[in-house]
């Protein structure tokens, strides 16, 4: 049997986790685990590696692609006579791939982590606080903790689909590293994912189906913002919508999508294939269940607000879990918040903060942003209060008006008596900058009353959609 070696604490992931070990834990013994993501499993995580990060790189790069689009409006004669794929691909990952190598390096070499052990490989579950690590080399390596820390985040999934996996799609994990730009790519899904690589492709020149189950995209949006996105997507992309996709199959020209719609059998063509249908937590390769650890029905491990992990229904002292692997968030900035409050729980128990006292935001970054925080409208209407709703289009102001910008506009719910602002739902240029003054509103305890008069915005600045908009639900 392989010999159990002891630290204080396993912390397994190098996502957000890699933020967990510092000098406040330099007298403890650490183990990091980490699996690595991507094909390549890389060090680092899926944001820095195959997420928030490079693609918001490429959408930089397409909202430039996408100006000859906007230019004729403005009097300029703009075209795109050129898109050199691996120019555009090599820079991104030219920028990523060092600091990945050198995230592992340091945590692997630097004097700062003479307390640290990094271990490359798939950690298990084999008790309450044991471990089994699986290298590449399938070698093993058994280690047990008084204390364990999963941070290890989530993966894409497959739908059971016929033939669909063995057609070889592409997911996140892979698409931004294609060799070549295909002259088509049909997009299964309608989420996140799924509406920022249509924008990044389409931009670039590549022909897009994107194919949503549902009758909109963006579902997690509030209605009117869903609507809208999936009637300017609609322009650009060839949008299928209602579509139910029975069978995949590779053909010797690309790739083939067979299903229902409309009542009828449909075939849709692509040269390629990008599956976007959404992310499972990665608590199936812990084999978390082998711990007593409870896990929700979508796979996230069950936690209290202090982000302790469940086992019974009842909090198992000393593991810890945060990020995708426990959120049904799956962003960024909730993964960091709740590592940093897992942090300050294990450095001080006897002052454990909750993680969940604040609202969460989301950021979509297609084309054109979509930004929303809070209850949409339908949901504060069921909660029983009686609310009130402001919708500011983004031409009725001035820096509006200036961008020509007909479609964009902020809706904000509040409630009627109070004007606690409930929720805050954006469509147009920057609503996921624009968002961030009634996020501020909502954590701090500001009412729309509050925040709309007693201010001054800058004139003309996009801010004033804001401001107006406050100011419909105060008088």
């Amino acid at each position: 049997m392989t010999e159990t070696t002891h630290f204080d604490i396993a912390l397994i992931g190098s996502g957000s986790a890699n933020s967990f070990p510092g000098p406040e834990l330099a007298d403890r013994s650490i183990v990091q685990i980490d699996r690595g993501v991507g094909p390549d499993r890389v060090f680092g995580g899926t944001c820095l590696n195959l997420g928030c990060i490079p693609t918001k790189m490429f959408v930089h790069t397409a909202d430039l692609a996408a100006t000859p689009a906007e230019a004729g409006r403005f009097g300029l004669v703009e075209e795109l006579q050129h898109v050199d794929w691996p120019a555009i691909r090599d820079r991104v990952f030219g920028r990523i791939d060092p600091i990945t190598a050198g995230g592992e390096a340091y945590r692997r070499d630097h004097e700062d982590n003479a307390n640290l052990t990094l271990l490359r490989g798939t950690a298990r579950f084999v008790g309450e606080k044991e471990l089994v690590v699986t290298g590449a080399d399938g070698a093993e390596q058994r280690v047990s903790a008084d204390t364990i820390v999963l941070g290890t985040g989530s993966r894409p999934v497959l739908p059971p689909i016929d033939g669909l996996e063995d057609a070889s799609p592409h997911t996140s994990d892979t698409i931004m590293r294609v060799d070549a730009l295909p002259a088509s790519l049909a997009i299964l899904g309608s989420g996140v994912v799924a509406v920022e690589m249509a924008h990044v492709f389409a931009s670039l020149g590549v022909e897009i189906t994107l194919i949503a189950r549902s009758q909109r995209v963006l579902r997690a949006a509030d209605a009117d913002v869903s609507a809208r996105l999936t009637e300017l997507l609609g322009r650009r992309v060839h949008l299928v919508t209602g579509f139910d996709t029975t069978a995949v199959r590779r053909t010797a020209d690309g790739v083939e999508l067979r299903g229902t719609h409309e009542g009828g059998e449909r075939t849709l063509r692509a040269e390629e294939l990008l599956v976007a249908v959404g992310r499972r937590p990665n608590s199936d390769l812990l084999d978390v269940s082998a711990a007593g650890i409870d896990t929700a029905a979508d796979g996230r491990v069950e936690v209290d607000p202090h982000q302790r992990v469940l086992a019974g229904g009842e909090v198992r002292e000393g593991v810890w879990a945060f990020g995708d692997l426990s959120s049904p968030h799956q962003l960024k900035h909730v993964a960091n918040h709740e590592q940093r409050i897992v942090r300050h729980n294990v450095l001080h128990p006897e002052q454990l903060r909750r993680s969940d006292t604040m609202p969460v935001p989301s950021g979509v970054f297609t084309h054109p942003h979509v930004a929303w925080v809070g209850m949409d409208e339908e949901t504060a209407r069921e909660s029983g209060r009686e609310v009130r709703v402001a919708v500011q289009e983004y031409g009725s102001v001035a820096y509006g008006w200036a961008l020509e910008d007909t479609t964009g506009f902020a809706k904000i719910i509040v409630d009627a008596g109070s004007t606690e602002i409930l929720g805050a739902h954006l469509i147009g240029p920057e609503a996921t900058t624009l968002i961030q003054q009634l996020i501020q509103a909502m954590s701090t305890g500001q009412t729309a009353r509050d925040i709309a008069a007693a201010q001054y915005w800058i004139h003309p600045a996009m801010p004033e959609l804001i401001e107006n908009a406050l100011l419909q639900l105060v008088d």
